[in-house]
């Protein structure tokens, strides 16, 4: 019988108990074993030993760094464990956008039997197995752990810097994208930013420089479209899948596509001012984008979180040509003052963010915007995005 080891107890290997039924898991908050209400036997972390292990599965979110992969000895990714066994399948990667582009894209194909899963929320050993595709949104995290298995069809958005902490540096990062590339084979699609074009590969390569390129390339007229900005982006990519598999543009069908609540989730006060919830804006790439979006308006703008370690010089270059001014909160709040002088950026130190919100509603002027995209995670201080998304909305409609 082999013996399998489940690196943390967490959703992504509690699913992977269908497939090995007498797994183990080890994880970090575990002080004492215990069984669960379904038997399996639940261990602290320090009482793995790789000489009583065949095959081992960390949970994507175990960085490389972590006792349990320097101990293991014949790891392999919650991936690899279906790569011989699974239908069709797409993966969408990149630092901003593949949740909206993987949802975006279930919209188009589910007619087709599609399933979506992956990082959006559904580990695979859920997903259907009949299913005629599977559309994964796919982590750097799984990637690097991915040795085994490869997509059909691969759509990369573009790579900017994030979870540097976990890779240990932006190579490692970028490298961790481009890896299934790399594997594809003769016959299989991979859909890249230009700057990759020169990656050695077997697969068809289609490289874009932005949106204009892929309508081009797919033949997909971009201005009947309904989405803008960055949403636009994910759209094309959503269609150009479509466009490969089924020869189709069905512009009725992406316009009928409602977007999920907390990215550039636009809300009104009860003195009409604008007030957008970007709370899933967690690195820079995405706050510029808003950023963007809003361009000919004076900004307030909510910034900070843990920024895992990034350098937010190209943050503050690109705010020192905008009409804004910032209100900086989180654990990184001192960094990001200390760059607001630098940069020459009018600030306010906040306390929190209702602190900052309170600010903000002092100074708010009915054609100007206030704006939570903090290009930093949540963790620090809130359980998710999500909360720190309901908390800033929940402020605004109390405003009177």
């Amino acid at each position: 019988m082999q013996r399998v080891s489940l690196f943390g107890y967490a959703n992504t290997t509690k699913s992977l108990t269908k497939l090995f039924p007498n797994a183990v898991f080890y994880d970090d908050k575990v002080s004492k074993p215990f069984k669960d209400e379904n038997g399996f036997r639940v261990k602290p972390s320090s009482e793995f030993n790789p000489n009583y292990s065949d095959l081992e599965i960390p949970s994507p979110g175990i960085p490389p760094s972590h006792p349990l992969i320097a101990k293991a000895k014949n790891l392999i990714s919650e991936y690899d464990c279906f790569a011989k066994n699974s239908p069709l399948t797409i993966w969408i990667s990149g630092t901003n956008g593949k949740t909206t582009t993987t949802q975006m894209m279930q919209h188009l194909l589910q007619d087709r039997g599609s399933q979506a899963g992956g990082n959006i929320g559904i580990p695979l050993a859920n997903l259907r197995t009949d299913a005629d595709i599977w559309i994964l949104e796919t982590s750097s995290f799984t990637m690097h752990y991915t040795n085994q298995a490869v997509p059909n069809i691969y759509v990369l958005l573009p790579i900017n810097p994030d979870h540097l902490s976990w890779h240990g540096s932006m190579d490692e990062y970028v490298n961790a994208k481009l890896k299934p590339i790399m594997k594809m084979k003769e016959g299989e699609i991979a859909i890249i930013p230009h700057v990759y074009k020169d990656i050695a590969t077997s697969a068809h390569v289609i490289t874009y420089k932005n949106e204009q390129d892929l309508a081009s390339y797919f033949c997909i007229e971009s201005e009947r479209v309904n989405f803008k900005g960055a949403f636009l982006a994910d759209a094309l990519l959503a269609m150009a899948v479509d466009k490969i598999l089924f020869d189709r543009v069905d512009y009725e069908k992406i316009n009928s596509f409602k977007l999920d609540p907390h990215r550039q989730e636009e809300l009104r006060d009860s003195k009409n001012r604008l007030w957008v919830n970007d709370t899933k804006a967690t690195n820079i790439d995405a706050t510029i984008a808003a950023l963007q979006r809003y361009k000919t308006l004076h900004v307030h703008l909510i910034l900070g979180g843990d920024d895992k370690g990034v350098d937010l010089a190209e943050l503050f270059e690109y705010l020192k040509n905008c009409s804004v001014e910032i209100y900086n909160i989180g654990t990184n709040k001192e960094k990001l003052s200390l760059l607001a002088k630098k940069y020459n950026i009018k600030f306010e130190l906040c306390k929190n963010l209702a602190d900052a919100i309170d600010k903000i509603n002092k100074n708010l002027k009915e054609n100007e915007v206030g704006m939570l995209s903090p290009a930093a995670s949540s963790l620090d201080e809130f359980s998710s995005y999500a909360q720190r998304g309901d908390q800033f909305k929940k402020a605004i409609n109390t405003i009177s």
